[in-house]
C-alpha cells in the first residue's frame, strides 16, 4: 500500500482551498473556524493563522449529542465546548480529521446549533472515506482514501500531527 500523505501538505492545500471558499462565499459576515474534539481542533489550531481570521478557533465536544451511547457508553471525562465568539450569523467553518460516517458530523452540526443560528456552515476535513450512512460531504478534503470497511485511519498527535491506520485482519 502506498504510505499515508503528509498531514501538514493536507493542512496547506486545505488552508488555500478554504481560503479560496471564504473568498468566494463570504458576503461580510463573520468567518469562524471551530475544530471538533480532539483530532478536528488539533487541525483547526494548524489552520487558524493561514486564514488570518480575527477570532480564535472554537473546539467543540459532541459527546452529548452522539447517537451510540448505548454501544459506547459516555466518556468519563467530557469537556465543555469552547466557541469564543457569537455564532449567530456566522460562517462556520467546521473542522474534523477523518468523515466517515457521517454520524460526527451530524452531531457536531447539533452542537453549533445549540449555541446559535449560524449563516451558514462548510466541512473541511482532513480525510475522506467511503461508508457513509448520512447525505454528508465535505466542501473542502484533504485527502479521499479507499480502505476496507474494517480499517481505521486516525489522526495521531497534537505534535506532530500524523495519520495511522489500523488493520483488521480477519
Amino acid at each position: 500500500m502506498n504510505p499515508l500523505p503528509e498531514v501538514d501538505d493536507l493542512l496547506s492545500r486545505m488552508g488555500k482551498d478554504l481560503l479560496a471558499l471564504v473568498a468566494q462565499r463570504n458576503a461580510g459576515q463573520h468567518v469562524a473556524l471551530i475544530g471538533i474534539h480532539t483530532g478536528g481542533a488539533w487541525l483547526a489550531e494548524r489552520l487558524h493563522p493561514m486564514l488570518g481570521l480575527t477570532s480564535p478557533p472554537g473546539a467543540l465536544n459532541i459527546h452529548f449529542h452522539r447517537d451510540d451511547f448505548n454501544r459506547i457508553g459516555m466518556h468519563p471525562h467530557v469537556q465543555p465546548s469552547h466557541l469564543p465568539f457569537e455564532v449567530d450569523g456566522s460562517l462556520i467553518i467546521l473542522v474534523d480529521d477523518v468523515l466517515y460516517s457521517g454520524r460526527t458530523v451530524r452531531a457536531a452540526l447539533n452542537e453549533i446549533f445549540d449555541y446559535g443560528r449560524p449563516a451558514a456552515v462548510r466541512l473541511a476535513v482532513l480525510v475522506d472515506r467511503c461508508g457513509r450512512e448520512l447525505p454528508i460531504a465535505a466542501d473542502v478534503v484533504g485527502a479521499r482514501l479507499e480502505l476496507n470497511p474494517t480499517d481505521q485511519v486516525k489522526l495521531l498527535g497534537p505534535s506532530p500531527l500524523e495519520l495511522s491506520i489500523k488493520r483488521e485482519y480477519t
